[in-house]
């Protein structure tokens, strides 16, 4: 049932006062992008009208393809609460559509919307997701500019007077409940100046749409605080970098959580081991997509609880794929190898495609995996059959090329767009000259 209407929207912008409304999307590379408009432009945006230059945006389209259309999820909903004193802004997700008024191919969104088709077909009514994304916060020079200097030197569920970013990470919790977030939990993380704020899980697009507003939030308000917030997966060397693991559960048609079964191995139903085992055959193919940074690669390293290892475990925290205690409703799979630079929707397309196949071809996984990982050794992991994660975007890149069925997930445009773009992020990586290369071969040689 749809949350609101378009009169109950002009109805509500009209009481509260707003005086303009972001129009919002996310590009080929997660990037929120916007067209603001003001309050009187409003019903025209409702009834589909808003037009924008998609030729001006990463990924999208050629300059004679550029005009495109913005179509408001009326779902979305929401006045951002933390302008109080300024103009009052409210926003809207949208769809982005071409000008013959059909859905744009590029489109991340779109995409995932499209893939969920696919959920019905299977019988399933709705895959949910719960993220965990981390996040580092960094001082502010005299400029406003970032830092590499942490505002804290605090570690794991730490308090004032070690973490120096509780007041900061209370009133991002407090705007995060404004609009509408239920959450979880808040703590400082392993690493200084690094922290994580849990939300409830919702179903996947909503849940993507949340990750999006997440991130908007705790930047705007680490501002406030004369603080930077990054969701970038490693910006410091020799501690842990950030995730974003997502636990992902599929539901039956009659509201029941189709990956338990009382009865089941580890109380897991046959259709859970099935879509654990899809990912378990993708995941490699995929990591280019969850992961998608030249600097996602320095968090995938072993010593830093980062997951390298392909495999699976009910039973504890080193492998790829973690299964959580709860059972029942709360049963489900933790993919922990996303990292929060991801585009989510696009991460989540390809997710769920992955965990489809293996339930379409009846997959059944390797066994859960018991012992330590980390401590395994190369000749143990290697008689296990254990394979690691890539461990450069180029090699992802390349896996990903390979893979039919993630590149079909994400359509010819997409994919295209994205893996030309990755390559040339490698390359000017690759033939860029660092400071580690100064500092060990300049007086050396």
């Amino acid at each position: 049932m749809a949350k609101f209407t378009k009169e109950e929207i002009m109805r509500i912008a009209h009481e509260e006062g707003v005086n303009f409304i972001r129009l919002m999307f996310t590009d080929l590379f997660g990037v929120i992008k916007n067209v603001e408009i003001p309050v009187r432009q409003l019903e025209k945006a409702l009834s589909n009208e808003c037009m924008f230059d998609g030729s001006s945006i990463d990924g999208f389209s050629r300059i004679q393809e550029a005009d495109m259309y913005l179509y408001p999820d009326l779902d979305t909903w929401m006045i951002f609460q933390w302008n109080q004193g300024e103009a009052k802004v409210a926003r809207l997700i949208c769809d982005v559509y071409t000008a013959d008024r059909k859905p744009f191919s590029g489109d991340p969104r779109g995409r995932l919307k499209s893939i969920l088709g696919e959920l019905k077909d299977l019988g399933f009514s709705q895959l949910n997701l719960g993220p965990e994304a981390e996040f580092f916060l960094f001082k502010l020079d005299e400029n406003g500019m970032p830092t590499s200097e942490t505002n804290d030197n605090g570690g794991y569920f730490d308090f004032a007077p070690l973490d120096m970013a509780e007041n900061c990470r209370r009133d991002i919790v407090i705007e995060l409940e404004k609009l509408g977030f239920q959450i979880e939990a808040a703590h400082h993380e392993v690493a200084p100046g690094q922290h994580e704020i849990n939300f409830k899980y919702d179903d996947v697009l909503s849940a993507c749409d949340k990750i999006q507003t997440f991130k908007l939030v705790v930047k705007s308000i680490a501002r406030k605080h004369g603080l930077y917030a990054t969701f970038m997966p490693k910006p410091i060397a020799g501690v842990n970098g950030s995730g974003m693991h997502c636990n992902v559960s599929l539901f039956n048609e009659d509201g029941s959580n189709a990956f338990f079964d009382p009865n089941g191995p580890h109380q897991l139903s046959e259709t859970a081991h099935q879509f654990l085992a899809g990912l378990i055959k993708h995941v490699r193919s995929f990591t280019a997509i969850t992961n998608p940074t030249v600097n996602s690669y320095k968090r995938l390293v072993v010593g830093y609880e980062a997951p390298v290892y392909v495999a699976w475990s009910a039973s504890n925290r080193s492998p790829l794929v973690r299964v959580p205690a709860s059972r029942g409703m709360g049963t489900r799979l933790e993919l922990r190898s996303v990292d929060p630079s991801t585009n989510p929707y696009l991460a989540l397309a390809v997710i769920l495609t992955a965990g489809l196949e293996g339930v379409k071809n009846k997959m059944v996984p390797e066994p859960s995996l018991n012992e330590n990982i980390f401590r395994m050794t190369p000749e143990e992991l290697e008689a296990k059959n254990i394979q690691s994660l890539p461990a450069t975007l180029q090699e992802a890149v390349q896996l990903f090329n390979q893979d039919e069925v993630m590149k079909n997930a994400l359509g010819t445009h997409i994919t295209e767009k994205f893996i030309d773009a990755k390559t040339k992020e490698y390359d000017e990586y690759r033939m860029a000259v660092h400071n580690w290369e100064l500092k060990r071969y300049m007086s050396l040689l």
